[in-house]
């Protein structure tokens, strides 16, 4: 009993052992603040103006119809879904190898000697068989329980994945929404413009009529009438693509989708909403990239101790029992039950060194995740930077391009009323439209420029996930997909 008592003991500090090296998030350098943050509102750790469903913030009842359908048809979304779907399978079958496997293999056998070898007795049998067998290969060095942590990390990094990449189709579907939008304002410009060119070609031919204007001026107001009315048909083409995109978003046929234009008169001027900023230590807990590329980092650091567990023996326990009888009448009986029980070890004894090698394999592949880690990182601080340079200097910009606007609408006013009275050309009347033309043309290049890069920023700033989304590792099987 005491060498029964002292074995189990053994096993179960055995059974504790672990090779993988203590695993900490690596540590990476993070600024105070973002250099382009002057200005901006920090949100506090308590501010919940970004939440999920970010992209109500920009107050657009059609743009969150869209959204909402995202997640339900995406195809690229619904691939990552399966996707994890898969790594939590994996690590329900490395759980698996912590039990024993038990099988059962019935069997019935009847067989006939061969008469010149027993001439006398019975020359044929049957055998019934019903046993049962058990193989459990202990875990005394933590390969499996390693195996078991590496996969559950790499299902948490597919989780991180899915929502990154939920993320960025949601980013996607707003950036091509505005941008179409933008091509609906540019529409309303276009078709003011061939109204307006249409009343001065009406003009022209009437002072030509009354011998007031030259055959010249009317042609080059036909001329600007339908260049302008091009332009403005031209617009279909770019329109069309943002609108097949977004299909493509939402998992629709582009043939079975469409978004009507949107009025001039339903399309006023959009200022970009306030978007309030993490500091960049709480970026790391708010991007599901960096997530995933961490938890990358801790199943690397649990394949180390996978590795090293192979430079240790494996034991494995077997046992069988059953019964086995000629006939059927007496099989489940006390005479017909046999069993079993032995103990198998293993080492390997030479292998030129392969385990070294793979030591060495797991090791260098964390550090490479330790690397890619930082990189993200350090990219996760550029798209911040980028975004809030880029709504900075197009909000000065756009200010700007208003006051050419409105400056131009004036130019063009003098030169038309000048041409009524006849002190100058119609040509003055075309160099001015065009210019004003142009100058919308920017203004509205500018608006949704501002308005995709709020989205950027948003997106940048990880739209409203956070780490403890992610399923802690023993729920990881066990939790309802999202």
């Amino acid at each position: 009993m005491r060498r029964a008592a002292a074995a189990c003991v053994a096993l179960a500090l055995l059974a504790g052992c672990s090779f993988a090296p203590n695993y900490n998030v690596p540590p990476v350098q993070t600024p105070a603040a973002f250099k382009e943050a002057e200005g901006w509102k920090v949100a506090r750790p308590t501010d919940d103006v970004i939440r999920g469903n970010w992209w109500e913030l920009f107050d657009d009842p059609q743009l969150n119809a869209l959204e909402d359908q995202v997640a339900i048809s995406n195809q690229t979304l619904l691939a990552a879904l399966a996707n994890f779907q898969a790594a939590r399978a994996v690590v329900k079958e490395a759980r698996a190898q912590l039990f024993p496997a038990v099988s059962a293999a019935p069997s019935v056998t009847k067989s006939k000697a061969s008469s010149s070898l027993s001439p006398v007795g019975i020359r044929s049998q049957t055998q019934w068989s019903l046993p049962l067998e058990a193989s459990w290969e202990l875990d005394l060095w933590g390969a499996i329980r390693n195996t078991v942590k590496a996969d559950t990390f790499a299902a948490q990094a597919s989780a991180a994945n899915l929502e990154n990449l939920r993320l960025s189709a949601q980013a996607d579907l707003a950036e091509d929404y505005f941008a179409l939008r933008g091509q609906d304002a540019l529409k309303g410009v276009l078709d003011a413009t061939v109204v307006a060119d249409r009343k001065s070609l009406d003009l022209t031919k009437a002072l030509y009529q009354n011998g007031m204007d030259s055959d010249e001026d009317v042609s080059e107001a036909e001329t600007a009438l339908a260049t302008v009315t091009a332009q403005d048909t031209n617009l279909g083409i770019q329109r069309a693509l943002y609108e097949h995109a977004i299909a493509l978003l939402l998992g629709r046929p582009a043939s079975e989708f469409s978004i009507l234009v949107q009025p001039a008169a339903a399309n006023p001027p959009v200022q970009p909403p306030e978007i309030p900023l993490a500091v960049p230590s709480q970026l790391l807990e708010r991007r599901p990239d960096v997530a995933s590329a961490e938890r990358s980092v801790a199943a690397a650091n649990a394949q180390i101790g996978v590795a090293k567990a192979a430079f240790f023996p494996t034991l494995t326990l077997s046992a069988e029992g059953g019964f086995q009888s000629a006939n059927t009448a007496n099989l489940l009986s006390g005479p017909s039950f046999f069993w079993s029980l032995g103990s198998a070890m293993a080492q390997t004894v030479f292998d030129a060194g392969l385990r070294k090698a793979a030591v060495e394999q797991y090791r260098a592949t964390y550090d490479s995740t330790v690397a890619n880690y930082r990189q993200t990182v350090l990219g996760a601080f550029q798209e911040v930077e980028d975004s809030l340079s880029s709504l900075r200097i197009l909000t000065q910009e756009r200010g700007e391009q208003e006051a050419a606007v409105q400056s131009a609408q004036r130019t063009l006013a003098i030169a038309t009323h000048r041409y009524e009275l006849g002190i100058d050309s119609y040509l003055n009347v075309i160099v001015a439209q065009m210019t004003l033309l142009s100058n919308q043309q920017t203004e509205v290049s500018l608006r949704v420029q501002q308005m995709t890069s709020s989205v950027q920023l948003i997106l940048a700033l990880g739209g409203g996930w956070d780490s403890a989304q992610l399923l802690p590792p023993n729920q990881v099987t066990s939790q309802k997909l999202p």
